[in-house]
């Protein structure tokens, strides 16, 4: 199938699949108020196969050292199949399913899967990363960028979104935008902070008087970024950043990795 552009449809919610951009999420309307920034950064895009920065771009499996592209320099930021085109398996009116073959300057083989499926009140985003040939580290996420304020509105406070979640820690970070590996009790933003939260991920934003959304997932790190005015990011995935170096989780192939995440919204 193509990676033409995919309207998906469930009650008045609306999202929009971009596979030729990324597998990226373009948009997400609800009663046709958009949620995602519009824009030169805009919608939700799939962190695979890392997510957030890579220390001077290196990673290391065993003894092999491996030298991604310094995509956000001196680090490699986000992955690489943001800038890819993804392929289409399967479309119904409300579920996408895309496909991504892994490749340079990936040095391994694989195939990422992410099924996009919306209903009326919710979008879950399902990602798995499979290998058949040799196991390699990995991590996987989703970076939404969530409008600050809805319709271009300046909120009740105008503050826009209120952000609401209760970590275990806050990831200490460096001058250097990355962990220390220092865990440190939860500090006020704004934030450019990853946190753990064990018993998974469970963010909730408000824009008073209008919409509540919460983003949950059985992960158990999210990174929140709110230090621009047009938008908030909530970006649950299986590690912290630079955790190819110091947290990796292989895939093999036996155990794929696999992560999931839901945005639930409430009308207020």
């Amino acid at each position: 199938m193509s990676n033409e552009p995919i309207t998906l449809t469930a009650g008045d919610a609306e999202a929009t699949v971009l596979p030729g951009n990324g597998g990226r999420i373009g948009g997400l309307r609800v009663g046709g108020t958009e949620l995602l920034r519009q824009g030169e950064r805009y919608g939700c895009f799939p962190m695979v196969p890392w997510c957030g920065r890579i220390r001077d771009g290196r990673f290391s499996d065993g003894a092999v050292v491996h030298q991604m592209p310094l995509n956000s320099p001196p680090h490699a930021i986000h992955g690489t199949a943001r800038d890819a085109a993804w392929r289409t398996a399967r479309v119904t009116a409300n579920e996408a399913v895309l496909t991504y073959d892994l490749t340079d300057p990936w040095p391994y083989t694989g195939r990422v899967t992410q099924v996009i499926a919306l209903a009326e009140d919710a979008l879950t985003l399902t990602m798995s990363v499979e290998t058949y040939e040799s196991s390699f580290p990995a991590q996987i996420g989703w970076h939404p960028w969530f409008n600050r304020t809805l319709d271009g509105e300046h909120g009740e406070h105008g503050a826009g979104a209120e952000i609401a979640f209760d970590p275990a820690w806050q990831e200490e970070r460096g001058d250097d935008h990355l962990p220390t590996g220092n865990r440190v009790d939860p500090k006020p933003g704004p934030w450019d902070d990853c946190f753990g939260m064990p018993d998974g991920v469970d963010v909730t934003l408000t824009w008073p008087g209008r919409l509540e959304l919460k983003v949950t997932s059985p992960q158990q790190w999210v990174v929140v970024y709110d230090e621009q005015e047009a938008a908030v990011c909530v970006e649950p995935q299986t590690g912290p950043p630079n955790g190819l170096n110091t947290l990796p989780r292989l895939v093999t192939p036996l155990e794929p990795l696999e992560a999931t995440t839901t945005w639930h919204w409430t009308p207020l």
